[in-house]
């Protein structure tokens, strides 16, 4: 059963979540129409995989004996100037993810709620990934400088990067 400050806590991640969904999928449109085909598909995807996020605290809340809350969302920007700082949007943005994943775990250990902790460390693993991808992209992004066939091949190669292939795997 969760508190009604855990409850509270886990619902304001849900539209943050629904927020970062809406988010990308700006960013997918205006790469579109951009003509970057590449960049506008991996946006997609990643548009998503943020409301993937959001349907499993959603039904995770609703499991809990709480209420997942459906709520108007703040519309996102439209023009991004340049790719360039479209990721670096990307990037600030999944570092506010983080630190809102991060007080949900500490606001499940003020409550006890072990359950609620144990559910939110697959978040705490999906954010790190997620900086990670963030931050290479930057970095290929840095290479790329303002040769306009890197940005061809970054197009056409962007669509295949994931949040796994950013982060080191072990060894098997």
């Amino acid at each position: 059963m969760l508190t009604k400050k855990m409850e509270k806590a886990l619902n304001g991640q849900i539209r943050i979540e629904a927020e970062s969904s809406q988010v990308y999928l700006s960013m997918a449109s205006w790469a579109e129409v951009k003509g970057l085909e590449g960049i506008s598909l991996f946006m997609y995807r990643h548009s998503d995989e943020e409301r993937m996020h959001m349907l499993k605290l959603i039904k995770y809340v609703n499991e809990r004996g709480g209420h997942a809350h459906i709520t108007d969302l703040k519309a996102p920007k439209k023009d991004f100037g340049s790719f360039q700082n479209m990721f670096k949007e990307l990037y600030e943005h999944e570092i506010f993810v983080s630190k809102s994943i991060n007080e949900l775990v500490h606001v499940s250990l003020e409550e006890k709620d072990y359950a609620t902790h144990n559910f939110l460390q697959w978040y705490v693993a999906e954010q790190i990934e997620e900086e990670a991808l963030a931050r290479n992209i930057l970095d290929k992004i840095s290479l790329i400088g303002n040769d306009k066939g890197g940005l061809y091949l970054f197009d056409r190669d962007v669509q295949q990067i994931t949040a796994g292939s950013a982060t080191i795997k072990p060894a098997e």
